[in-house]
């Protein structure tokens, strides 16, 4: 009998377990720095009069998402004096990082922003830091609490606590400033930081469990990079690091052996189409002739809950059908989406045929996102669960986002109509990847039960 044969009744029961809502909590604690740091500060510094090129300079403190793998090493084996003891490894990171959210929205609120603009630009850096720490900590939380069946379900209430604090973070500070004041709003937001902390006061401790393995390759790297001879100064330093950065990739490779290049190749290449067409949706639309009104409406409204809708159903669908079909199914639906969206640009302008496919896209991409997650989360070993999955998910936006850049060019070249046609067939090679790993048993055994 397969291990994910399940009713579709229990699948859908998964959504009861403490551990899977528990995730809509900390997606939310998650979300509520993004924008604040973002589109919200750069609307507070516009309504500042501070000017277009000083708020450019701003969205540089969002390097800090697409380099975290940098420090996730030291997020997965260093413990924190104190905390450690009283939370365990992965809570007391998840703690240190929102206090630091919560002081750092705090201290914005209360910078005058002519008089100490560097304040602003130092504490949203600090801002943005804690943020990407909090990510590492709860993704890998969220790796360790359950097996990767369940992951899809995690994923799916976690993008729904997350989209959830952007619609606050976003809309519902520009409310509080309309009819308050920023300062008041970002105290608010500050405040808001309690749902992450309380969470993660409440839930429990991942088991870490020692793995005989993982010692032993440790082992053999420390003999290659020669720790032992080093300088007794140097060696203590030198064996953290061959353990914590060296190891993990080395452990991965030995793994995962001939798989490993194909399931790097896969992650890289998962989102290239459903990215690439992302860059061009607004412009298309207001080409098109539709009101910024009218995308806000559709997009927005109609985007929220189908993306949670696809998130769930991809949750279940893991369940039910274990971790592959679906990465598949999404896949396939990423770049017949796109097609569509072909259709829609050589169509009459239509608000009901623009709600049609949006709300297919985002379905389809609920479904895709939830999959990849879950995919994601089973490659990695608990042993360096913060290390591996930050690689996996810059590696998993970084060439997307590089070719996505190209979009513009393409558009204006050869015209909506042949883009979107042509961000569908780039979807082409992870349907094809999908596939392979699906029939490489080397592939398919290495993902963690």
């Amino acid at each position: 009998m397969s291990k994910y044969n399940a009713s579709w009744r229990s699948a859908f029961s998964v959504y009861a377990q403490s551990k899977v809502l528990g995730m809509i909590f900390l997606g939310f604690s998650a979300g509520l720095p993004f924008s604040l740091i973002s589109s919200t500060l750069s609307a507070r510094l516009a309504d500042e009069q501070i000017s277009l090129s000083v708020i450019g300079y701003f969205s540089l403190v969002g390097i800090a998402y697409s380099i975290k793998v940098f420090w996730a090493p030291i997020v997965d084996r260093v413990s924190l004096p104190l905390l450690h003891k009283l939370l365990g490894k992965r809570r007391s990171w998840m703690l240190l990082a929102q206090a630091g959210i919560a002081a750092g929205l705090f201290g914005i609120s209360a910078v005058d922003m002519h008089l100490h603009l560097h304040q602003v630009a130092l504490l949203a850096v600090c801002v943005a830091f804690c943020s990407a720490t909090q990510d590492i900590a709860i993704d890998a939380y969220r790796i360790e609490a359950v097996n990767p069946k369940y992951q899809g379900a995690m994923a799916a209430m976690y993008v729904f606590g997350y989209r959830l604090a952007l619609l606050i973070a976003g809309a519902g500070v520009l409310y509080i400033a309309e009819y308050g004041s920023w300062k008041v709003a970002y105290q608010v937001m500050s405040s808001a930081m309690l749902v992450g902390i309380v969470t993660t006061l409440i839930i429990s401790e991942p088991e870490h469990i020692a793995d005989q393995r993982t010692k032993a390759i440790e082992e053999k790297v420390e003999s290659a990079l020669g720790v032992h001879k080093a300088v007794p100064i140097f060696s203590n330093f030198l064996k953290w690091f061959s353990d914590a950065v060296v190891s993990p990739f080395v452990e991965f490779f030995q793994r995962n052996g001939r798989a490993a290049i194909w399931i790097l190749l896969l992650i890289a290449v998962y989102k290239i189409s459903d990215i690439a067409m992302g860059v061009m949706a607004i412009p298309f639309y207001l080409d098109l002739g539709f009101s910024k009104k009218d995308i806000a409406d559709v997009s927005k409204l109609f985007g929220f809950f189908m993306t949670i809708f696809g998130t769930s159903l991809g949750g279940i669908m893991i369940v039910r059908l274990g971790i592959m079909k679906p990465l598949l199914i999404g896949a396939i639906l990423a770049a017949i989406t796109n097609l569509l969206f072909a259709l829609l640009a050589s169509s009459q302008p239509s608000i009901a045929l623009l709600a049609g496919v949006i709300s297919i896209d985002n379905l389809s991409g609920g479904i895709a996102a939830a999959s990849l997650i879950a995919y994601l989360s089973s490659l990695t070993n608990t042993a360096y669960t913060a290390t591996q999955y930050a690689l996996f998910s810059s590696l998993m936006t970084l060439p997307a986002k590089l070719i996505g850049s190209f979009s513009g060019d393409v558009a204006a070249t050869y015209g909506y109509s042949a883009f979107f046609i042509y961000s569908a067939v780039i979807g082409l090679p992870a349907i094809f990847l999908v596939i392979f790993l699906m029939r490489s048993p080397v592939a398919v055994n290495t993902l963690r039960e």
